[in-house]
């Protein structure tokens, strides 16, 4: 508008904001750093992603700097919404967040007059149904190499017969107890001369909006604008995901109205217990039991791991009870870097034999040397010999003892309280004499 000044421009709220970038438009640093074409696709932008952040991590060497500014151009370009006022008003305008509809203008003044329409900061956005989240069980295996899962869901699209408009002429028809706002006022009785407005949905419209009479209602919805839909979904659970790792297919949950965007689908990767190995972020543990010549001679055994690849292990040297062993590089995957693994530890549980026969004894005995009799010098008083036992489960044991110490422990309170109140009454008789 040529010419024209609102006088205390500067002193309304709102003036001092900016509506976009006011030189020259950064948005092509990004994508080189990423090292595709601004017209690159999802898929192109994921892969270049792994590779850029493979080459430039700090644990292979890499510039942290530069690694922080990949995965902050991935982070941009990934997000629909952010990509779309990154490649219309630059780095700039993201970094300052002109996305939610910051701070105002001239413009925004001029909304106010009802001298201009629109949106501060570009088009209105538009709804999104709710998201649908799944929880998926899967299998220690599947996680270490990879696999698809293919499911079946069935959602609610726009209507294809009636373009989501409900009814068979293609008008759509407000509903008459909401007014379109699909919410509807209600009165409630709390006591004498007492009530209470309440909101709720529409009882009507479901909360849509819109109702069509039956007359003119599309035979394929029955008036709803939404059709139910089955399509199959291809779940990629890739090498190294985790517990509560999600997969996201964007925009394919399927629509509340036919007025709104659909929302994502969403599978949360839930973990299931594995009988051999256990897993602690990308390492594995396992364990081993052993017999007491294989802890003392040295053995070889075999691990068939999560990719039915068997490891043969050997063992040189003295095995104690209750020690670790690590095998390098055969953990989990690392998700994102699949030929970069944790580690695999073993825990060694040495099973020792019941008895030995004297023959056994024997050659032990010449194998060690003689047992000990006694430790330290020898004792100068009496001694005692007592035999050892056995206890088969500690915890069993400790628990059993602290019960016992409970009930006797007040039978002996009993006890000395008796014998002390008969030694308090023989004094006082004495004294008595």
């Amino acid at each position: 508008m040529p010419g024209f000044e609102m006088p205390g421009m500067g002193g309304m709220p709102g003036g001092g904001g900016r509506r976009g970038p006011s030189g020259p438009v950064n948005n092509k640093r990004y994508y080189e750093l990423l090292g595709v074409p601004q017209d690159a696709s999802e898929a192109e932008l994921k892969k270049a992603h792994r590779k850029a952040a493979l080459m430039h991590h700090p644990d292979k060497g890499g510039d942290e700097e530069k690694f922080k500014e990949i995965n902050e151009a991935y982070d941009v370009l990934r997000d629909q919404e952010k990509r779309r006022i990154y490649d219309q008003f630059g780095e700039e305008a993201v970094k300052e967040g002109m996305g939610g509809g910051g701070g105002g203008g001239p413009q925004d003044i001029f909304d106010l007059f009802g001298m201009g329409g629109g949106r501060r900061g570009g088009p209105p956005r538009e709804r999104r149904s709710e998201d649908v989240v799944h929880k998926m069980k899967v299998g220690l295996e599947e996680m270490y190499k990879g696999s698809v899962r293919k499911l079946q869901m069935t959602r609610s699209v726009k209507c294809n017969k009636c373009s989501g408009s409900g009814s068979k002429s293609g008008k759509r028809y407000t509903c008459e107890v909401c007014h379109g706002s699909g919410v509807e006022m209600k009165l409630r009785a709390l006591g004498p001369g007492m009530v209470q407005q309440i909101q709720q949905r529409c009882s009507k419209c479901g909360g849509g909006g819109y109702s069509c009479p039956a007359a003119d209602k599309c035979g394929q919805c029955g008036g709803k604008g939404l059709a139910p839909e089955k399509k199959v979904f291809e779940v990629h659970i890739e090498p190294g995901h985790r517990h509560g790792s999600k997969v996201l297919f964007r925009g394919e949950a399927g629509s509340d109205s036919p007025d709104v965007l659909p929302g994502d689908l969403i599978f949360i990767l839930e973990q299931k217990e594995h009988s051999g190995f256990k897993r602690i972020g990308t390492d594995l543990f396992f364990e081993k039991s052993i017999s007491l010549v294989d802890a003392l001679c040295g053995m070889r055994f075999h691990v068939t791991h999560l990719d039915d690849r068997v490891l043969e292990v050997a063992s040189s040297g003295v095995i104690k009870p209750d020690s670790w062993a690590c095998i390098k590089n055969e953990g989990m995957p690392i998700h994102g870097r699949p030929f970069e693994k944790g580690n695999l530890y073993v825990h060694f549980t040495v099973e020792f034999p019941d008895q030995v026969t004297s023959q056994q004894a024997a050659a032990l005995t010449a194998a060690f040397g003689k047992p000990s009799t006694a430790n330290g010098a020898a004792p100068m008083g009496e001694v005692d010999e007592v035999q050892l036992q056995a206890v088969k489960d500690i915890e069993h044991e400790i628990k059993a003892r602290r019960e016992l110490e409970r009930r006797t422990g007040a039978e002996a309170a009993d006890s000395d309280s008796d014998d002390e109140m008969g030694r308090g009454q023989q004094r006082v008789s004495c004294a008595q004499q």
